[in-house]
């Protein structure tokens, strides 16, 4: 195959001129090292360093240097390429014109196999310039003799350069086969991927996801359903994206960045059933099952492996209903039946005061009946499809005092536990056309959380006030409080407040569903670290009820 130093650089940025460059730079740099020992020797030894000639022939080789460090050479033209040997060729001249006896000639190597390596003109450029060079020196030299040495350093030229210019022509060659072989491989590359594109369709028809990952880690198959999960989830499918609003099976717990299952399939783990659920928990989610398989070659060698997607988001739905219906009736349970077994305790210890342990056990008995109505309506929930609670109301002319002292009462026990003073007497006569127990539950979920999120040594004040057609009840604490952004959302299903505290995120949603029942509304006024104040508003008769819409559900017992 014909070349030269034009052709050489006809394709300023492929491989073979990079790696030309590369050799030459590090030929360059090895004999600015030399150069630089060399004069450190004469400087200690009081040599060639002060002549003039010496410094100026070191100071272009070092300028040699720093050029093929900085020059952008590949994109130049193949005429720059030859400046800095033909600069070294006169600059080690320099050197031996001022040092006869000091053997700089033999450097003289280094532009030879540079300039030989880049081609024809170059290999006879660098025999006829550095020999011509040395015999003109020894011709003008008075310090040395024509003996067998003015005929060794140039045949050592001669072969130094010979052996470069053909090494070159070597590694062309394979260059060129080189290309060749690739323009072959395209070809086959081409083949199997019309093969997978073939893969792909037939996978297109199937309802689940399929990433082909190769040996290599690439991905080459990527079927329809997997495109859609990608465009519903950014980052999905590709490792090279971050993967955002990922979550563990439980919905909450963040995916680590070096569990999600594209990357533990790239590094060549094999799982079953990796449940992941995408979006945050306050928006649509998806939750995706994936698995993955290794796969062999003919040879039985390692193929990579296939990752499959199944949008399980019904199922995972399904069971985080059932999970959320436990969750209900746990809370919803656990207020009155820790009233109870506080109270039965209480009586265990009166028993030498009949008095106090018959109204202990009282307010444990009104207790369990509101535990038998709430265990009713726990279950009438579990048998509706809707998200609001369905329930039964029997309104009734009551005083909201009664209510709010006998719930400040069944919630004593617990808050002197903590040091927190529950105040009762902003309770005032407040006539409501409400059902008893139902805001009986509303409130006691009310003073419960005043006490749960005091802090010790706090104070609950609780309120009650009328106006004629509405009647409040205020409760106040000096707890944690909570932050506008949570305010948003109090009152949604499931949602927890930022808090640290334990629950489930029920009660609040449950205790506004049966104020509204009524025609009522809770509101909520707090800040973080200043409290929370709540208020309820129902309607103080039953023509007061029928304005404001409320018992549209009620059922008369």
């Amino acid at each position: 195959m014909p070349w030269s130093l034009n052709a050489a650089f006809s394709e300023r940025t492929d491989p073979a001129t990079r790696t030309r460059v590369r050799a030459a730079t590090i030929t360059q740099l090895v004999l600015c090292a030399i150069v630089l020992g060399v004069a450190a020797l004469a400087l200690t030894n009081g040599g060639p360093v002060g002549r003039a000639a010496f410094l100026i022939g070191s100071m272009m080789i070092f300028a040699g240097g720093a050029a093929m460090l900085i020059v952008p050479w590949a994109r130049l033209s193949a005429t720059w390429f030859t400046v800095v040997p033909l600069v070294d060729i006169a600059a080690i001249g320099l050197m031996r014109w001022a040092e006869p006896m000091g053997g700089f000639a033999t450097l003289w190597v280094f532009p030879a196999m540079w300039l030989a390596s880049v081609g024809l003109a170059g290999f006879i450029a660098q025999a006829v310039l550095i020999i011509g060079l040395y015999w003109l020196l020894l011709a003008t030299s008075t310090q040395t003799l024509w003996t067998y040495g003015a005929l060794l350093l140039p045949v050592v030229i001669l072969v130094v350069g010979t052996t470069s210019f053909f090494s070159t022509r070597r590694f062309v060659a394979q260059q060129s086969l080189l290309d060749k072989q690739a323009i072959l491989l395209t070809g086959a590359l081409a083949r199997a991927q019309r093969q997978e594109q073939l893969v792909s369709e037939v996978l297109d028809a199937v309802d689940f996801g399929v990433i082909r990952i190769g040996p290599d880690g690439s991905i080459s198959v990527v079927n329809e359903a997997l495109g859609r999960f990608q465009r519903l989830i950014p980052g999905f499918g590709d490792a090279t994206r971050p993967l955002e609003d990922a979550y563990l099976a439980d919905g909450t717990t963040p995916l680590p960045s070096d569990e999600r299952p594209l990357l533990r399939a790239l590094r060549g783990e094999v799982f079953d059933n990796q449940i992941v659920w995408f979006g945050a928990p306050d928006q649509r989610r998806w939750a995706l099952s994936m698995t993955t398989r290794r796969l062999r070659d003919t040879d039985g060698r390692d193929s990579g492996c296939v990752l499959i997607a199944r949008d399980v988001t019904a199922e995972m739905t399904a069971l985080r209903a059932r999970d959320k219906l436990v969750a209900s009736v746990s809370h919803e349970l656990r207020t009155p039946l820790t009233s109870v077994l506080g109270y039965i305790d209480l009586a265990v210890d009166h028993l030498d005061r009949p008095d106090e342990a018959r109204r202990d056990l009282d307010v444990a008995a009104k207790n369990g009946e509101r535990l038998l109505e709430i265990v009713s309506d726990i279950l009438a929930a579990s048998s509706s499809s809707r998200l609001s609670m369905d329930m039964t109301v029997s309104p009734e002319d009551t005083d909201l005092a009664v209510i709010v002292r006998t719930a400040a009462e069944a919630w004593r026990a617990r808050a002197d536990e903590r040091a927190i003073t529950i105040s009762v007497e902003g309770i005032d006569t407040a006539p409501a056309y409400v059902d008893p127990l139902r805001i009986r539950q509303v409130i006691d979920n009310l003073v419960s959380n005043a006490v749960k999120y005091n802090r010790d040594g706090g104070e609950v004040t609780l309120g009650t006030t009328t106006d004629g057609e509405s009647s409040w009840v205020l409760i106040r604490d000096t707890g944690i409080g909570i932050s506008d952004a949570d305010q948003d959302r109090l009152f949604e299903r499931f949602f927890r407040a930022r808090t640290g505290v334990d629950g489930t995120g029920l009660g609040l949603s449950i205790s506004r569903d049966i104020v509204r029942a009524h025609g009522g509304d809770i509101t909520v006024h707090s800040a973080s670290g200043a409290g929370s104040m709540f208020m309820v508003r129902v309607p103080v008769s039953a023509d007061a009820a029928a304005v404001t819409g409320g018992f549209d559900a009620v059922q008369e017992g």
